[in-house]
Protein backbone atom coordinates (compact mmCIF):
# COMPACT_ATOMS: atom_id res chain seq x y z
CA UNK A 1 0.00 0.00 0.00
CA UNK A 2 1.02 3.52 -1.02
CA UNK A 3 -0.43 6.75 -0.11
CA UNK A 4 0.17 10.07 -2.12
CA UNK A 5 -1.56 13.08 -0.77
CA UNK A 6 -2.77 15.12 -3.06
CA UNK A 7 -4.46 18.82 -3.28
CA UNK A 8 -7.65 19.22 -5.20
CA UNK A 9 -8.63 22.65 -4.65
CA UNK A 10 -7.41 25.85 -3.76
CA UNK A 11 -9.66 28.33 -1.73
CA UNK A 12 -8.61 32.31 -0.98
CA UNK A 13 -10.61 33.94 1.24
CA UNK A 14 -10.58 37.34 2.34
CA UNK A 15 -8.99 37.60 5.52
CA UNK A 16 -5.70 36.12 5.09
CA UNK A 17 -3.72 35.29 8.61
CA UNK A 18 -7.41 35.22 10.11
CA UNK A 19 -8.29 32.47 8.29
CA UNK A 20 -5.03 30.31 7.67
CA UNK A 21 -2.56 31.80 10.84
CA UNK A 22 0.30 32.65 8.35
CA UNK A 23 -0.62 34.23 4.96
CA UNK A 24 0.75 38.20 4.90
CA UNK A 25 -2.16 39.58 2.31
CA UNK A 26 -5.79 40.06 2.38
CA UNK A 27 -6.36 36.53 1.12
CA UNK A 28 -5.82 33.27 2.84
CA UNK A 29 -4.90 29.89 1.51
CA UNK A 30 -6.98 26.95 2.00
CA UNK A 31 -6.18 23.35 0.34
CA UNK A 32 -8.28 20.29 0.19
CA UNK A 33 -6.39 17.54 1.20
CA UNK A 34 -7.49 14.13 -0.84
CA UNK A 35 -5.69 10.91 -0.59
CA UNK A 36 -4.74 8.41 -3.30
CA UNK A 37 -3.93 4.72 -2.15
CA UNK A 38 -2.53 1.91 -4.15
CA UNK A 39 -3.96 -1.24 -3.06
CA UNK A 40 -3.89 -4.91 -4.73
CA UNK A 41 -7.82 -3.59 -5.13
CA UNK A 42 -6.61 -0.46 -7.14
CA UNK A 43 -6.54 3.09 -6.94
CA UNK A 44 -8.48 3.91 -3.87
CA UNK A 45 -9.50 7.92 -3.93
CA UNK A 46 -10.11 9.47 -0.22
CA UNK A 47 -12.12 12.75 -0.82
CA UNK A 48 -11.94 14.03 -4.78
CA UNK A 49 -11.91 17.59 -3.56
CA UNK A 50 -13.31 20.00 -7.01
CA UNK A 51 -13.55 18.06 -10.71
CA UNK A 52 -13.38 18.64 -14.20
CA UNK A 53 -16.60 19.74 -14.21
CA UNK A 54 -16.41 21.71 -11.90
CA UNK A 55 -14.31 23.94 -13.74
CA UNK A 56 -15.79 23.73 -16.83
CA UNK A 57 -19.18 25.29 -15.57
CA UNK A 58 -18.90 26.55 -11.93
CA UNK A 59 -21.76 28.38 -11.37
CA UNK A 60 -23.94 25.92 -12.64
CA UNK A 61 -22.49 23.21 -11.09
CA UNK A 62 -21.69 25.38 -7.17
CA UNK A 63 -23.12 27.75 -5.18
CA UNK A 64 -22.29 31.12 -6.17
CA UNK A 65 -22.53 32.18 -2.28
CA UNK A 66 -19.50 29.45 -1.74
CA UNK A 67 -17.28 30.20 -4.98
CA UNK A 68 -17.65 33.88 -3.49
CA UNK A 69 -17.58 33.50 -0.14
CA UNK A 70 -14.38 30.75 -0.51
CA UNK A 71 -12.99 32.82 -3.32
CA UNK A 72 -12.36 28.98 -4.95
CA UNK A 73 -9.66 29.10 -7.93
CA UNK A 74 -10.55 26.78 -10.96
CA UNK A 75 -7.50 25.51 -12.36
CA UNK A 76 -7.13 21.95 -13.57
CA UNK A 77 -3.85 21.12 -11.50
CA UNK A 78 -5.48 21.32 -8.56
CA UNK A 79 -8.31 18.21 -9.55
CA UNK A 80 -7.38 14.47 -8.85
CA UNK A 81 -7.69 13.65 -12.64
CA UNK A 82 -4.97 15.77 -13.64
CA UNK A 83 -2.48 14.73 -10.93
CA UNK A 84 -3.38 11.06 -11.01
CA UNK A 85 -2.81 11.28 -14.74
CA UNK A 86 1.17 13.24 -13.82
CA UNK A 87 1.59 9.64 -12.03
CA UNK A 88 0.93 7.70 -15.00
CA UNK A 89 -2.88 6.91 -14.23
CA UNK A 90 -6.07 6.88 -15.60
CA UNK A 91 -9.24 7.67 -14.51
CA UNK A 92 -10.49 4.41 -14.88
CA UNK A 93 -7.73 3.13 -12.73
CA UNK A 94 -9.67 4.20 -10.08
CA UNK A 95 -12.06 1.40 -8.54
CA UNK A 96 -12.94 2.90 -5.01
CA UNK A 97 -14.07 6.47 -3.29
CA UNK A 98 -14.85 6.75 -0.01
CA UNK A 99 -15.77 10.14 1.00
CA UNK A 100 -15.93 11.93 4.52
CA UNK A 101 -19.16 13.74 3.49
CA UNK A 102 -20.71 15.31 0.33
CA UNK A 103 -19.89 18.81 0.53
CA UNK A 104 -19.66 20.48 -2.40
CA UNK A 105 -15.75 21.15 -1.61
CA UNK A 106 -15.32 17.00 -1.18
CA UNK A 107 -17.04 15.22 -3.66
CA UNK A 108 -16.97 17.60 -6.99
CA UNK A 109 -14.48 14.98 -8.68
CA UNK A 110 -17.21 12.10 -7.99
CA UNK A 111 -18.03 11.62 -11.73
CA UNK A 112 -14.43 12.04 -13.18
CA UNK A 113 -13.64 8.56 -12.55
CA UNK A 114 -17.11 6.36 -13.61
CA UNK A 115 -15.45 3.20 -12.86
CA UNK A 116 -15.84 3.92 -8.87
CA UNK A 117 -17.59 2.60 -6.57
CA UNK A 118 -18.45 5.52 -3.97
CA UNK A 119 -18.39 4.50 -0.22
CA UNK A 120 -20.36 6.76 2.36
CA UNK A 121 -22.35 6.69 4.93
CA UNK A 122 -26.03 6.56 5.05
CA UNK A 123 -26.72 9.19 7.42
CA UNK A 124 -24.80 11.59 4.65
CA UNK A 125 -26.86 10.58 1.39
CA UNK A 126 -29.95 10.41 3.79
CA UNK A 127 -28.84 14.23 4.24
CA UNK A 128 -28.57 15.01 0.92
CA UNK A 129 -32.21 14.27 0.40
CA UNK A 130 -33.54 16.90 2.57
CA UNK A 131 -31.63 20.37 1.62
CA UNK A 132 -33.94 22.26 3.64
CA UNK A 133 -32.64 25.94 4.58
CA UNK A 134 -30.04 28.54 3.30
CA UNK A 135 -26.68 26.40 3.52
CA UNK A 136 -27.63 22.84 3.37
CA UNK A 137 -29.83 23.78 -0.34
CA UNK A 138 -25.75 25.18 -1.26
CA UNK A 139 -23.42 22.98 0.19
CA UNK A 140 -24.82 19.70 -1.39
CA UNK A 141 -24.74 19.36 -4.91
CA UNK A 142 -26.24 16.72 -6.78
CA UNK A 143 -25.25 17.67 -9.98
CA UNK A 144 -22.15 15.98 -8.85
CA UNK A 145 -22.44 12.80 -8.09
CA UNK A 146 -25.94 12.20 -10.54
CA UNK A 147 -24.10 10.45 -12.74
CA UNK A 148 -22.37 7.69 -10.27
CA UNK A 149 -23.12 4.20 -11.00
CA UNK A 150 -22.32 2.52 -7.95
CA UNK A 151 -23.05 3.08 -4.48
CA UNK A 152 -22.51 1.27 -1.14
CA UNK A 153 -23.75 2.91 2.11
CA UNK A 154 -22.67 1.94 5.79
CA UNK A 155 -23.86 2.43 9.10
CA UNK A 156 -21.87 2.33 12.41
CA UNK A 157 -21.16 -1.13 13.85
CA UNK A 158 -18.57 -3.62 14.79
CA UNK A 159 -15.55 -3.68 17.20
CA UNK A 160 -14.69 -0.05 18.31
CA UNK A 161 -11.32 2.10 16.58
CA UNK A 162 -9.74 3.71 19.87
CA UNK A 163 -12.76 3.77 21.58
CA UNK A 164 -14.62 5.37 18.51
CA UNK A 165 -17.67 3.77 16.70
CA UNK A 166 -16.43 2.42 13.29
CA UNK A 167 -17.33 0.74 10.01
CA UNK A 168 -14.85 -2.01 9.08
CA UNK A 169 -14.62 -4.63 6.07
CA UNK A 170 -15.40 -1.92 3.41
CA UNK A 171 -17.28 -3.67 0.64
CA UNK A 172 -14.23 -4.24 -2.05
CA UNK A 173 -11.68 -2.51 0.45
CA UNK A 174 -8.67 -3.45 1.80
CA UNK A 175 -9.52 -3.96 5.76
CA UNK A 176 -6.75 -1.46 6.72
CA UNK A 177 -9.25 0.87 5.22
CA UNK A 178 -12.08 1.95 8.03
CA UNK A 179 -14.41 4.41 7.87
CA UNK A 180 -14.68 6.34 11.36
CA UNK A 181 -18.00 8.52 12.27
CA UNK A 182 -17.66 11.94 13.21
CA UNK A 183 -20.93 13.62 13.61
CA UNK A 184 -21.28 17.30 13.37
CA UNK A 185 -20.37 19.52 10.82
CA UNK A 186 -22.23 17.07 8.87
CA UNK A 187 -25.21 14.28 10.04
CA UNK A 188 -23.02 11.70 7.93
CA UNK A 189 -19.56 13.29 8.21
CA UNK A 190 -17.00 10.58 8.47
CA UNK A 191 -13.13 10.53 8.95
CA UNK A 192 -11.16 7.40 7.02
CA UNK A 193 -8.74 5.83 8.81
CA UNK A 194 -5.87 4.09 7.32
CA UNK A 195 -3.44 1.41 8.86
CA UNK A 196 -0.18 2.08 7.41
CA UNK A 197 3.25 0.09 8.27
CA UNK A 198 4.27 3.42 10.52
CA UNK A 199 1.29 3.48 12.02
CA UNK A 200 -2.50 4.94 11.91
CA UNK A 201 -3.17 7.80 9.84
CA UNK A 202 -6.80 9.43 10.12
CA UNK A 203 -8.02 11.68 7.42
CA UNK A 204 -10.60 13.90 9.67
CA UNK A 205 -12.56 15.80 6.75
CA UNK A 206 -13.87 18.64 8.08
CA UNK A 207 -13.95 17.61 12.02
CA UNK A 208 -12.11 20.37 12.79
CA UNK A 209 -10.19 22.98 10.25
CA UNK A 210 -6.93 24.61 11.70
CA UNK A 211 -3.98 22.83 13.09
CA UNK A 212 -3.84 24.03 16.21
CA UNK A 213 -7.13 22.53 17.36
CA UNK A 214 -4.71 19.35 17.71
CA UNK A 215 -1.58 18.44 18.85
CA UNK A 216 -1.02 20.59 21.89
CA UNK A 217 -2.96 20.65 24.84
CA UNK A 218 -4.08 24.69 24.35
CA UNK A 219 -6.59 24.14 21.49
CA UNK A 220 -7.00 27.38 19.48
CA UNK A 221 -8.31 28.39 15.91
CA UNK A 222 -8.38 31.38 13.62
CA UNK A 223 -11.37 33.94 14.17
CA UNK A 224 -12.31 33.10 10.04
CA UNK A 225 -12.40 28.98 10.56
CA UNK A 226 -13.94 29.46 14.24
CA UNK A 227 -16.50 31.14 12.29
CA UNK A 228 -16.59 29.02 8.73
CA UNK A 229 -17.15 25.82 11.12
CA UNK A 230 -19.94 27.47 13.05
CA UNK A 231 -21.83 28.11 10.16
CA UNK A 232 -21.52 24.88 8.45
CA UNK A 233 -22.21 22.72 11.51
CA UNK A 234 -25.13 20.87 11.45
CA UNK A 235 -24.94 19.66 15.03
CA UNK A 236 -23.02 21.88 17.42
CA UNK A 237 -23.01 19.30 20.60
CA UNK A 238 -21.78 16.42 18.00
CA UNK A 239 -19.35 18.88 16.74
CA UNK A 240 -17.85 20.43 19.88
CA UNK A 241 -17.53 16.84 21.65
CA UNK A 242 -16.22 14.75 18.57
CA UNK A 243 -13.25 17.46 18.71
CA UNK A 244 -12.60 17.02 22.33
CA UNK A 245 -12.14 13.38 21.26
CA UNK A 246 -9.90 14.01 18.57
CA UNK A 247 -7.61 16.24 20.76
CA UNK A 248 -7.89 13.59 23.17
CA UNK A 249 -6.39 11.22 20.62
CA UNK A 250 -4.20 13.40 19.05
CA UNK A 251 -2.28 14.17 22.21
CA UNK A 252 -2.33 10.20 23.47
CA UNK A 253 1.16 9.40 21.70
CA UNK A 254 1.07 5.67 22.60
CA UNK A 255 -2.22 5.39 20.12
CA UNK A 256 0.42 6.20 17.33
CA UNK A 257 -1.91 8.19 15.66
CA UNK A 258 -1.08 10.73 13.07
CA UNK A 259 -3.96 13.06 12.27
CA UNK A 260 -4.84 15.82 9.48
CA UNK A 261 -8.09 18.13 8.48
CA UNK A 262 -9.35 18.55 4.81
CA UNK A 263 -8.50 22.36 4.85
CA UNK A 264 -5.43 23.36 6.93
CA UNK A 265 -2.21 24.17 4.18
CA UNK A 266 0.32 23.78 6.83
CA UNK A 267 -0.88 20.27 7.53
CA UNK A 268 -0.99 19.10 3.78
CA UNK A 269 2.56 20.37 3.38
CA UNK A 270 4.03 18.59 6.24
CA UNK A 271 1.94 15.43 5.20
CA UNK A 272 2.95 15.79 1.58
CA UNK A 273 6.74 15.99 2.21
CA UNK A 274 6.45 13.55 4.72
CA UNK A 275 4.77 11.04 1.78
CA UNK A 276 7.70 11.89 -0.75
CA UNK A 277 10.95 11.45 1.35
Amino acid sequence: MHIHHLNCGCMCPLGGALFDGFSRGLSACLVCHCLLVETEQGLVLIDTGFGQRDLEAPYSRLSPFFIQVNNIQFDRKYTALHQLEQLGFSANDVRHIVVTHLDFDHAGGLEDFPEATVHVMQAEIEATQSRRGFIASRRYRPNQWDEVKSWKYYSAGGEPWFGFEAVRNLEGLPPEILMIPLVGHTRGHAGIAIDTPEGWLLHAGDAYFYRHEMGSPQRRCTPGLRAYQWMMEVDRQARIYNQQRLHALSLDRSKDVRLFCSHDAVEFETFAKRSNN
